[in-house]
């Protein structure tokens, strides 16, 4: 095969595509370590059986019908990824111990750079910010796995019915059932497709401000004016959830182990098109890795934390484990 062409063709026009597939193997599967594996899953296949590609449809096109594939293979034998706000009602005692549940395949954030939702990326339908945001990541792990492929393929995509049929292996009328059935279970969880994505306005940014100096002065009290009066914090993969600035608030001085100022260093990163920090700990005079956090707003204040406990997502986000000093923040 060394002296066809078409191997080397492969991997000069798919790998542009590489970060539009993983945000579509994200939206299906709910983890970024998950999406990774699914896209060189896809790759391999696809270099496997470009010989044979005979070129009726786009490249772009027939890589997301393997890419679809594979994710709903995948989904054969794993459970869907949910949020503590998926299994159950608040807790309402912010002081009781913390219970951690490391067997649940939590749903995890994504990089913005990894799903091509950058700020210095052109504006693409297929990496939006708006069609990876938590929220809306969690909603889809609600539908079942066919259901989820053609909500994705129809109305992120713009996929024609009958393109999406194929890849899913139904009618086309059967696409238009399920796309009903989908849409309608979503509406009730999440937020439109359609709701756009704003950059932050200045008072939502001075309050993201403050939020970041509650944290790092240790000055906790002052939480409660940043949040809705029905802000939700989770942090996975403890399953409680708490709801309210109150109970946010006590959450935090009770159960957080930072007790003084400069415990704490939130440093900036870009997820599921949203802000989110990465939050290191000081321990024995070194702040080290401890959760990474996402937040969402609702109107000028903040609705949603959400902060995952998960190490090696750091190592995901091209982050150091530790920082040693001022001058140690990750570029």
């Amino acid at each position: 095969m060394s002296d066809k062409p078409t191997n080397e063709d492969f991997l000069r026009l798919a790998d542009p595509m590489r970060r539009e597939l993983l945000a579509h193997c994200y939206r299906m599967m709910g983890s970024v370590h998950d999406a990774e594996d699914l896209v060189q899953e896809t790759y391999l296949r696809a270099w496997r059986g470009y010989d044979g590609f005979e070129g009726r449809s786009s490249l772009r096109t027939w890589l997301y019908r393997i890419a679809t594939t594979a994710c709903l293979t995948a989904l054969d034998s794993r459970n869907r990824r949910p949020l503590p706000t998926g299994l159950g009602a608040p807790s309402t005692e912010p002081t009781a111990p913390l219970v951690q549940d490391n067997e649940v395949p939590w749903l995890e954030p994504v990089p913005d750079a990894l799903a091509g939702a950058g700020a210095d990326d052109p504006a693409s339908i297929v990496t939006s910010r708006e069609s990876i945001r938590l929220a809306l990541i969690a909603a889809l792990q609600h539908l079942p796995p066919r259901q989820r492929a053609v909500l994705i393929l129809r109305d992120v995509l713009k996929w024609k019915a009958a393109e999406v049929a194929e890849a899913v292996g139904v009618s086309t009328a059967a696409v238009n059932s399920i796309l009903q059935r989908a849409r309608a279970q979503l509406n009730e969880v999440s937020p439109s497709l359609d709701d756009p994505v704003e950059p932050l306005s200045e008072e939502q940014q001075a309050k993201l401000d403050r939020y970041v100096a509650a944290f790092q002065d240790y000055d906790i009290d002052s939480l409660v004016e940043l949040f809705t009066k029905d802000a939700i914090w989770e942090m996975p993969p403890f399953i409680g959830w708490y709801q309210g600035p109150e109970t946010i608030v006590e959450l935090t001085k009770n159960q957080c182990p930072a007790k003084r100022s400069g415990d704490l260093k939130l440093v900036p990163i870009a997820a599921n098109g949203q802000p989110a920090f990465a939050m290191y700990l000081r321990e024995n005079g070194v702040h080290r890795q401890f959760a990474i956090m996402v937040l969402t707003f609702s109107g000028e204040s903040i609705s949603h934390v959400g902060m995952f406990h998960e190490e090696r997502l750091f190592e995901t986000f091209g982050l150091p484990s530790t920082l040693e000093s001022e001058a140690s923040t990750p570029k």
